[in-house]
């Protein structure tokens, strides 16, 4: 199996994934939650149950750019632009008029204001760049070598625009809640960017470790042979996580399946990053080294 000979075709299947994405980021941008731009989050619970699609089709009666996902067979979670107190008021009054009474002490209301919300925006992106640093530093010194600091950085991005992109066409083109941008993104972004690096510290130590045994292959021979060595067992333990994630996004409730979604391409992007990407990166870098 002669993975690193045609690299070109896994670079260009990466590309492919990717390019969808940064034109919907670049265009369309994101649809960001409550966290990010601000506004008001409902949290009803009804005395009788309740279709997330009816309470929707009221809910746009109002004009307050509302989404609802269903939380339970009586709640819902109704997210919407800043509301005043009194609209606030009148949409419960008018939800409890048409699907039941709301019970006041299961429900609940949430606001987040512009400021906190810039605040999240920053300190999210803070910590990704934190992070992808912190990462960068420790790879240079683990392996002494600051090509393979850079090509599992590189991997890195891979990942983080593949799972950005999908979300961006999910909720800006798709217009689906599963697509929206919150703290729990952020959350499952920082996650697969360590685990993505895991992966790709692995098969780099197999490949030094190579380097200094397997002296009659040339380079290109050894990064191939040190990927087939590692390939069985990252596709295991990365499909252990996926059979987990997979059964949890099919019985996870709505608030959490953006969450679970995002883990789940993450881990897959990453898998597929560090075995067709990462180490083959150092081969494209080697042959342009020595020019």
């Amino acid at each position: 199996m002669n993975i690193v000979g045609r690299r070109n075709w896994y670079f260009g299947l990466s590309l492919l994934i990717i390019l969808p994405g940064i034109v919907s980021m670049a265009v369309l941008g994101f649809r960001l939650g409550i966290d990010f731009q601000g506004g008001s989050q409902l949290n009803l619970v009804f005395a009788n149950p309740v279709q997330a699609s009816a309470i929707q089709r009221e809910v746009d009666t109002f004009s307050v750019d509302g989404t609802v996902q269903q939380t339970t067979a009586n709640g819902v979670l109704i997210t919407t632009k800043p509301l005043g107190q009194a609209t606030q008021q009148n949409l419960e009054n008018d939800l409890a008029a048409k699907f039941g009474a709301i019970d006041p002490s299961r429900s609940g209301t949430q606001l987040v204001g512009p400021t906190v919300a810039r605040e999240l925006v920053i300190g999210a992106g803070g910590l990704i760049a934190s992070a992808s640093l912190l990462i960068m530093i420790y790879l240079r010194v683990r392996f002494a070598s600051l090509r393979f600091a850079v090509c599992a950085i590189l991997a890195l991005l891979h990942d983080v625009f593949v799972l950005t992109g999908v979300y961006s066409i999910l909720g800006r083109v798709f217009n689906l809640p599963i697509g929206e941008i919150n703290t729990l993104f952020v959350t499952a972004a920082l996650t697969v960017i360590g685990f993505s690096v895991h992966d790709t510290i692995v098969i780099f130590d197999r490949i030094r470790e190579n380097l200094k045994v397997a002296s009659r292959l040339n380079f290109e021979q050894t990064v191939n042979l040190s990927i087939i060595q590692s390939l069985a067992r990252s596709l295991n333990t990365s499909m252990t996580v996926v059979f987990v994630l997979v059964a949890l996004f099919l019985i996870s409730p709505p608030n959490i399946k953006g969450f679970t979604l995002a883990l789940l391409i993450g881990i897959v992007s990453g898998t597929y990053s560090s075995i067709f990407n990462a180490s083959p990166l150092l081969v494209v870098w080697r042959r342009l080294a020595q020019r």
